[in-house]
């Protein structure tokens, strides 16, 4: 069925915007039952005009302590700011206009397709100092009590639909700072905004509270294996034998760093084992762009992967067609073990539910032969220097870092003690139901606005 809107010419934004794509029906209906409410424009809520962040040339970081996080659109997911994906920036490069404050609000407005255009997240008083790249915009709330509110409201169908409507597809999808000023917000009561805000403080809380209990994990694992000083006092150079070499098939110097000598041998004083002989893998499915669909069922992507699970912004899908002949032999089941092994490396998370989607050429499905490794400990060992400094050793600094599968297997894992396992294991549990309580609370905020707003539009 056709699905047209007929606009008269005086509804027609002047001759700044003729295109279709801006007066499609959904938008339509969305301004309307806005414009039901008491309502602004966002510009008006501000306290200073909507900026973007810019890309410095320099970007060689001193790692002195005095770095800042340089965030784009891939450390922008689903209402936070990633901060384990962000790059750094030295100090002395950040832009004054663009440095971010507790209260302000990013969005980003530049992407290669919608899904990446109007992610959104808030800045607290507790993230780190940062700055923003060209693709990303700056809003700052005159008033503390709405950055919330307004967050969250950005990330509705009401928000993401003005988004979405001001923006235009060029090359890539985009829209400018003023577009981003003319997205109409509905005005609630103070006491509303003050119930936002507090579900969204109490879900930044336990992302807070799951990385702690996540990275306490990791120190535990990392403590066991006396590795909690890995990347101090490091040497210069090494001598390495011809056979070494051969056996390696690289002549590189990077491969035959220290640090990397120093690891492999701290984690074979723990009963350790190849990662081949504790578990199968599977590779995914190359699949063209063509095939992506706007709903489906989802592809897995090396994007999608996070170690705390699979995202859902960004995210692509199959046709339900696609999807019943890959499914036997591209599907992933529950308590199996994706990794990354293209691009972004060594990412490994735990399926906690079967999902009907297919994973992509770019990730392994891990599963365990036998009970003597618990899932989740496995998963951390691949995420910790464990895996991490394997994969940079084998990846060989290539500009598009590829891990093959022949050299995957050969990753030395640590078996340590059932109990020791069953501890990490534990402590990697809680921490993912920490955030799955952070999501039910932010989707809650979401709803409660989109609520809101859709008992106006009856009244």
């Amino acid at each position: 069925m056709i699905n047209f809107s007929v606009i008269q010419k005086s509804q027609l934004e002047g001759a700044l915007r003729l295109d279709a794509e801006y007066y499609q029906p959904e938008y339509l209906s969305t301004l309307n039952k806005i414009k039901t409410s008491h309502f602004d424009f966002i510009s008006n809520l501000l306290s200073r005009v909507v900026v973007t962040g810019s890309t410095p040339k320099k970007r060689d970081c001193k790692n002195d302590g005095t770095d800042i996080k340089f965030i784009k659109t891939d450390t922008l997911r689903e209402g936070q700011i990633v901060f384990d994906k962000a790059d750094c920036l030295p100090l002395e490069e950040s832009i004054k206009n663009s440095e971010l404050k507790s209260g302000d609000i990013i969005v980003t407005i530049i992407g290669a397709t919608h899904e990446i255009v109007g992610r959104v997240a808030r800045v607290f008083p507790s993230d780190p100092k940062m700055n923003i790249n060209q693709n990303v915009a700056l809003l700052r709330p005159k008033e503390l009590s709405f950055s919330s509110y307004i967050s969250v409201f950005l990330q509705t169908k009401y928000g993401r639909d003005q988004i979405w409507q001001q923006s235009r597809q060029t090359e890539q999808v985009n829209l400018n700072c003023r577009e981003v000023e003319n997205i109409l917000v509905p005005i609630p009561e103070q006491s509303f905004a003050k119930e936002i805000d507090d579900l969204v403080t109490s879900s930044y809380g336990l992302i807070g509270e799951s990385k702690k209990i996540y990275a306490q994990a990791e120190n535990v694992l990392l403590e066991k294996l006396g590795l909690e000083d890995s990347e101090k006092n490091e040497s210069l150079f090494s001598v390495v034998s011809l056979s070494e070499v051969k056996g390696a098939n690289r002549i590189d110097a990077e491969y035959f760093q220290v640090k990397y000598e120093k690891l492999v041998e701290k984690i074979k004083q723990n009963n350790a084992k190849k990662l081949g002989d504790i578990v199968s893998m599977k590779k995914g499915i190359e699949v063209g762009a063509e095939e992506y669909r706007e709903e489906g069922k989802i592809f897995i992507r090396v994007s999608s992967m996070t170690k705390f699970g699979i995202v859902e912004s960004d995210q692509k899908y199959l046709s339900d067609k696609l999807y019943e002949s890959l499914k036997n032999d591209f599907e992933p089941k529950k308590g199996e073990i994706l990794l990354t092994k293209d691009a972004t490396l060594g990412i490994a998370c735990v399926l906690k539910e079967d999902i009907q989607g297919i994973v992509s050429g770019g990730n392994l499905r891990l599963k365990l032969k036998n009970a003597e490794i618990e899932a989740e400990y496995l998963a951390l060992c691949l995420n910790s220097i464990v895996g991490q400094m394997q994969a940079e050793r084998d990846a060989g600094g290539s500009v598009i870092a590829h891990w093959k599968p022949e050299q995957i297997k050969n990753v030395v894992i640590p078996i340590l003690p059932k109990e020791t396992q069953q501890k990490i294991a534990d402590l990697v549990r809680q921490s993912y139901e920490s955030r799955k309580k952070a999501k039910v609370l932010l989707e809650e905020a979401k709803s409660k606005v989109e609520e809101m707003i859709e008992k106006a539009s009856k009244q």
